[in-house]
């Protein structure tokens, strides 16, 4: 039972800095990089469609991104989609080719994409903790329906804890480094 509830409740707090370690992606730093474009959506003949769907991304250049439109009817879409992302990127259209100049960051606008990542940081740390407490409850509750002894319950405890610092470590360490990537000039 108990190795069962560590197992599921490491595959949750991985999910955790999985989904913390995506969202970090989407972030905008002064280098371009094609998943800056993952969650843009494009309506394609009425359908809603992922970009990446629908045409090739890559970043060629450290201040460039090129998108190139499988259907050259579909580029005015795309470059709309990419406009309402509200990335601060200004797509020029060429036939059906949609360059993406990736424009410096000034220092203001690094912090605040600094506080950002913290932020998200902080909601993945917070979900790491509730995670723990369900363990915990777990935990406690077969001790107490007698399914576990005390001391099973405290190795228990004791290997959910270790799993929170683990993955609340890994977490501050892609924070670190997404924080150096940002404030880099």
């Amino acid at each position: 039972m108990i190795e069962k509830l560590n197992k599921e409740t490491e595959e949750k707090m991985n999910k955790s800095y999985q989904s913390v370690k995506r969202d970090f992606t989407s972030v905008r730093t002064g280098k371009a990089h094609a998943s800056l474009l993952d969650g843009i959506r494009v309506d394609y003949h009425g359908t809603i469609m992922p970009l990446n769907q629908l045409a090739s991304v890559s970043a060629p250049e450290p201040r460039l991104i090129v998108v190139q439109a499988w259907d050259k009817s579909i580029v005015g879409e795309i470059s709309k989609a990419i406009q309402k992302a509200d990335l601060g990127l200004n797509p020029l259209v060429e036939g059906n080719i949609i360059r993406l100049p990736i424009p410096a960051l000034n220092e203001e606008r690094r912090k605040d994409l600094v506080k950002h990542c913290k932020k998200l940081a902080e909601e993945g740390k917070i979900a790491l903790r509730n995670i723990r407490r369900e363990a915990n409850d777990s935990l406690k509750k077969a001790e107490k329906r007698k399914e576990i002894s005390e001391d099973e319950q405290q190795k228990g405890l004791d290997k959910v804890q270790e799993l929170t610092d683990k993955y609340s470590e890994m977490i501050d360490d892609l924070m670190d480094a997404k924080e150096s990537e940002i404030m880099e000039v």
